[in-house]
């Protein structure tokens, strides 16, 4: 259950004390940097004053505990002078659910300073908070980042709950900090089996040796870390002895570690994980979805298992017409999970996207911040097969960009280091947390500033409930027809996804009525399911070969047939799951 901060079992939101009171902040909006990373407590007090400074626009909760106890915290977004949040259509935003991945967070924090700053100026972002909610998680995964961040960093890949067995590693190498310079780089070792050579031209940079080459001078690259039990001669590179990748830990085609690394011993095992998804189910509002990581520069959409082919086509339809919006509004190119994200071509990986859109269907998209190829001006690289082969032409290009506009600082100048078990080493080479997982500090802020158009825009194309009109007609001298018609005001339908209706996520508009002591329902139900609301998005083309047989298909009306004196007051209602509540009152007769 999401509580806010300092709230006692049974206590309502409004009397709860606030997170801003804990931190006892000034009632200011605050100035955040997004050239810097904050450390839990840090981002505890940035929410804290948000939440002080905006009370109607900003609420934060906590959505539940990470493993070592830190506050998973959400920003509710929403005027709520204008109705609860959970009344309204609702966009989830989420970051840095893996550990060093932390400009995701930096995204989902641009974004929550945009609309709360913007709100009153801007005719879209006041729209939006006044009529949708947005649900921010700028850091999903707190326990991690704090390890990407400490003074001695170690970058694992998500939960640092050791798993799959919490025992210390009795041999092998441990990738850390050796040095303590707050990085973690490659160590080179001259080595005549090495598969690694300077290049003639800069011999700063280590290129592969070529097929059959010999008779040169060669190297062994190896990452920056200590061994245990090294017997001179042989070691492998441990795997984290915290071996969890939170991402595929969701219940949706869920696979054990066999199948996929890092799983978890079961789906939502985690609390982090459990978190998110007790949130989104709690909070059937949320028809959409966007989870930032890094890095790649790209837009993914779903599917993660299955072909295009395979998807509903209305599904891929909408898909195809958000990810084109998404890259016309942020520069990133959208592309298939399935068809050209896959880590290997003949597996399948699986994760949010799966369980927020192939489960329940709402729509999703996985943003991979931040492409140093680019940077560098590379171009037509295929997303996953680069890492694994590409020219020595494209390393050149990245080492002149490191030189130009880094200082030196993406690829660091080998420096000899004695090594506590190695001897003699050389630590140097790409400085990948700082500069490849996550954008150099002078470029965090341009890379955030590339979304919040995008996801106001797909925010706003989220289905909206309204009243179109209510009726009281007599029937009698006490008997009275009463009808409430309401329409959905946005572009998508109101079930968002026609997954959601295959996978009986969504029901039709829900009708009802109050009555007041005295008044007699004498024809109609109190509760009544009425159809689906279709959005506003044209089905056909003006010169399509069939006209939309549904031209209202945005609309529904219900009735009821009452007994009660003249001058009742009655309450009426409607709401659909994604589409928002709404609600009116009438007089009879009145």
């Amino acid at each position: 259950m999401p509580r806010l901060l300092g709230a006692n079992p049974g206590e309502s939101p409004a009397s709860a004390t606030s997170l801003a009171a804990v931190f006892c902040v000034t009632p200011m909006l605050p100035t955040p940097r997004f050239d810097t990373f904050y450390r839990h407590p840090e981002l505890s007090r940035l929410l804290a004053e948000y939440a002080e400074a905006a009370p109607h626009l900003v609420q934060v909760q906590s959505i539940g505990k990470s493993h070592e106890g830190r506050d998973i915290w959400v920003a509710v977004l929403t005027n709520t002078r204008t109705g609860a949040d959970t009344d309204k259509p609702a966009l989830w935003v989420d970051g840095n659910i893996h550990a060093a991945e932390l400009a995701a967070s930096t995204a989902c924090l641009y974004y929550l300073h945009q609309l709360v700053s913007r709100y009153g100026s801007d005719a879209q972002v006041t729209h939006l908070l006044d009529t949708r909610v947005v649900y921010v998680c700028p850091r999903l995964n707190p326990d991690g980042a704090e390890l990407a961040l400490a003074d001695r960093p170690r970058h694992i890949r998500s939960s640092v709950r050791p798993y799959p067995y919490d025992e210390p590693h009795v041999e092998g190498l441990t990738v850390e900090d050796v040095d303590g310079d707050g990085r973690v780089l490659t160590m080179r070792i001259p080595d005549p089996h090495g598969g690694y050579k300077k290049h003639p031209d800069e011999p700063r940079l280590m290129v592969a040796r070529e097929p059959g080459e010999f008779g040169g001078e060669y190297y062994r690259l190896i990452p920056e870390g200590t061994l245990t039990n090294f017997n001179g001669f042989e070691f492998s590179v441990n795997r984290d002895r915290e071996g969890l990748d939170l991402n595929r830990n969701f219940p949706s085609l869920w696979r054990q570690e066999h199948e996929q690394f890092g799983a978890g011993p079961y789906p939502a095992s985690e609390p982090e994980v459990r978190a998110m998804v007790d949130f989104i189910v709690g909070h059937r509002n949320i028809g959409a979805a966007i989870s930032y990581h890094t890095h790649s520069g790209v837009i993914l959409r779903p599917m993660g298992t299955q072909a295009d082919d395979e998807m509903i086509p209305e599904d891929l339809w909408a898909y195809r017409r958000f990810s084109a919006l998404g890259e016309q509004l942020t520069g990133y190119p959208a592309v298939s999970i399935f068809h050209e994200f896959k880590y290997h071509p003949k597996e399948i990986i699986t994760g949010t996207q799966d369980w927020v859109y192939e489960h329940l269907g709402a729509l999703f998209w996985t943003v991979e911040i931040w492409s140093p190829n680019k940077e560098a001006g590379i171009t037509g690289y295929k997303w996953i097969d680069w890492f694994r082969e590409h020219p020595v032409e494209d390393d050149l290009k990245l080492l002149k960009w490191s030189d130009e506009h880094c200082g030196g600082q993406a690829h660091v100048d080998w420096t000899p280091f004695e090594h506590p078990q190695l001897g003699r080493v050389e630590i140097g080479g790409w400085d990948k947390m700082n500069f490849w997982r996550n954008p150099p500090p002078h470029l965090r802020e341009r890379e955030a500033a590339r979304f919040p158009a995008w996801m106001t825009q797909l925010a706003l194309s989220l289905p909206k409930l309204e009243i179109l009109r209510t009726e009281v007609q007599p029937l009698g001298p006490d008997t009275w027809r009463v009808r409430l018609a309401v329409g959905n005001a946005g572009w998508l339908p109101a079930y968002v996804t026609k997954r959601a209706l295959e996978r009986k996520q969504v029901r039709g508009v829900i009708f009802e009525i109050e009555l007041p002591e005295g008044a007699e329902l004498v024809g109609g139900k109190p509760r009544v399911e009425g159809p689906q609301l279709e959005g506003h998005a044209p089905k056909n083309s003006q010169i399509a070969f069939l006209p939309d047989r549904q031209v209202t298909g945005d609309r529904a009306v219900t009735e009821w047939v009452v007994r009660a004196p003249k001058g009742t007051r009655l309450g009426l209602a409607a709401r659909a799951e994604r589409a928002g509540a709404v609600r009116a009152e009438v007089v009879l007769g009145g």
